[in-house]
């Protein structure tokens, strides 16, 4: 994936006063103790298979995303208990990928992530400490870790 840019969000808010070498862009993949986050979905529930876009996270992807950037949600393995989250912003669709999108704003998840994250939401998080993307409600995840960037899988 050499075309992956991503913005370390952990340092957002230096992002104002400094410029970031736009190859370098990093996102953090941790989640916060918010998981209480409103869907902002305007059409009725989602089926199966489907990743939610909270208000939060559409409205923060359309201030950091230029032109055909979007957010990838992928999972490995790895993390305190089994699996974790990475974000990353990308500008190359795959074959196996599927695209959310939701008032312009863009989510894709390759199809072997999907199966670990489907149902859940995607939120983007402001505290004190740190700024991130982040997965909540996720029907696939048994437990997590307590900074929850991983997750243990239900069988």
């Amino acid at each position: 994936m050499a075309a992956v840019r991503g913005l370390s969000l952990t340092a957002a808010a230096l992002r104002a006063v400094t410029p970031w070498a736009r190859g370098s862009r990093l996102l953090a993949a941790s989640r916060g103790p918010q998981a209480r986050r409103e869907a902002s979905s305007s059409s009725a529930e989602a089926g199966e298979g489907q990743i939610h876009l909270t208000a939060s996270c559409v409205q923060r992807l359309l201030e950091i995303t230029e032109g055909s950037e979007f957010l990838r949600l992928e999972v490995e393995g790895g993390g305190c208990s089994g699996f974790q989250y990475k974000f990353s912003l990308d500008t190359v669709i795959n074959p196996d990928d599927r695209v959310f999108e939701q008032g312009g704003a863009r989510v894709v998840v390759d199809s072997d992530s999907l199966a670990f994250v489907k149902g859940a939401q995607v939120d983007f998080s402001q505290e004190l400490i740190r700024s991130s993307f982040q997965v909540l409600n996720n029907p696939q995840a048994q437990q997590g870790c307590s900074c929850g960037s991983s997750f243990s899988i239900k069988l």
